[in-house]
């Protein structure tokens, strides 16, 4: 007689044939285009196909998700706009890089408009205190990007301020792209920033 065989465990983690990376790219969307706080938990689901039972079981709640969102969008939005910056020509080739792909994300046609990070976190952050500090890191890691790209250029500067400008220019476009503004009227807003900093030189003391 054959013994019977101890029951194995069931996997933990996400239900089978649930397709995470879509699910997280259409809550994403949903985040993008309807603001943190107009996105229903509702919407969400049903945008993702994902049963409200396994919204909370996977990621908490609506914050988990999210911030899963924000994940996404740095590793599939972000990170093209991180490499314009190079460094793979001058300074000025690579900012006029940097800005062309800000354009692109704020204004490219496929995704909304404007930022899912200096839109939609930054403003989310203001009426939820939970955010507030992955809105702080997220704003930060770009301002620290083209720090270090001013740096090795060896301007004379602080790059600090010269990253905590162009950062400043970046999301005035992304918050123009919000209110309308298309790519074509952005470009050569964008196309002036690099000459900008060139023309209005900060003193290393500043």
């Amino acid at each position: 007689m054959s013994q019977t065989q101890p029951e194995q465990p069931r996997p933990r983690g996400r239900p089978r044939g649930f397709d995470e990376a879509a699910a997280l790219e259409a809550a994403l969307r949903v985040f993008w285009a309807c603001g943190y706080d107009q996105a229903s938990v509702a919407q969400l689901c049903r945008a993702a196909g994902m049963p409200r039972a396994s919204l909370y079981q996977i990621y908490g709640g609506k914050e988990g998700l999210f911030l899963a969102a924000l994940d996404r969008y740095a590793a599939t939005r972000l990170a093209l706009v991180a490499a314009a910056l190079g460094p793979r020509g001058s300074l000025a080739e690579d900012l006029r890089a940097f800005f062309e792909a800000v354009v692109t994300l704020a204004a490219g046609g496929a995704d909304p408009p404007g930022c899912l990070i200096s839109g939609v976190l930054a403003d989310a952050a203001m009426t939820h205190p939970g955010l507030r500090a992955e809105r702080d890191r997220r704003l930060g890691v770009l301002e620290t990007l083209l720090e270090r790209r001013f740096a090795i250029a060896g301007d004379p500067a602080d790059p600090a301020i010269r990253a905590a400008l162009a950062a400043a220019a970046a999301r005035g476009l992304v918050l123009r792209a919000r209110t309308g503004w298309d790519a074509a009227r952005l470009r050569p807003v964008a196309a002036a920033a690099p000459a900008s900093f060139a023309a209005c030189p900060v003193p290393a003391d500043a």
